[in-house]
């Protein structure tokens, strides 16, 4: 079957071909650098600054220096217009939102939905991926369900999704999967970034693996 959908801009095409969004999201964005270069070695080349991090926009204005210009650094957790502002000022290639009713922005911006009503209104609004939030109690078979009677969405499953659990969700149907806790872990806080190397592998090999 042709997708019939629309051609996307290059910045959520590259977020749909990489297939996975980390999340940063600590009390403090100290620790985002060292997590993003390992996440970066390990190929997720797609990074969501969550801005309820304290540092945050300063966090976002870092990588964007730090890593290279393939490497997609959005802000996520955005709330209002002047967040979104903030971030864009910071150089968040994207905005991520864990609800919708946001204006239009100056870059890609996917907002979060729950329901196939809000899904299906931030598709009509022009969203080029949609956020599910929270995904990890709807499991892989609510999206599967979703697109039946909205084939031209593009969903990005996030909260409570585990590594175990991605191949599932793009299996389903979503073309990418964001990731928190279950790959950050405690890395970001100190923890160990040896660790978090063997899960972000795991992570992309589970796309790979889906993809196949």
């Amino acid at each position: 079957m042709t997708d019939q959908r629309a051609p996307l801009d290059p910045v959520s095409a590259a977020i749909v071909d990489s297939g996975l969004v980390a999340v940063l999201r600590a009390p403090t964005a100290d620790g985002f650098a060292a997590v993003a270069d390992v996440l970066v070695a390990a190929g997720i080349t797609a990074l969501e600054v969550t801005l309820t991090s304290q540092g945050a926009l300063e966090a976002i204005s870092g990588l964007r220096r730090q890593l290279p210009e393939t490497v997609m650094v959005g802000a996520g957790t955005v709330l209002t217009d002047d967040d979104a502002k903030a971030a864009v000022d910071a150089g968040a290639a994207f905005l991520v939102a864990p609800v919708s009713g946001l204006g239009p922005q100056s870059v890609p911006f996917y907002p979060g939905t729950f329901s196939p009503t809000e899904i299906h209104a931030a598709f009509q609004a022009g969203a080029p991926l949609i956020k599910l939030f929270p995904a990890g109690g709807l499991g892989p078979g609510y999206l599967k369900d979703v697109r039946g009677p909205l084939p031209g969405v593009r969903i990005m499953p996030t909260g409570g999704i585990g590594l175990d659990d991605i191949a599932k969700w793009l299996t389903a149907g979503a073309v990418a999967v964001g990731l928190g806790g279950p790959l950050i872990g405690d890395a970001a806080t100190g923890g160990s970034l040896t660790a978090l190397a063997a899960r972000a592998r795991h992570a992309v090999d589970a796309v790979a693996f889906a993809r196949s």
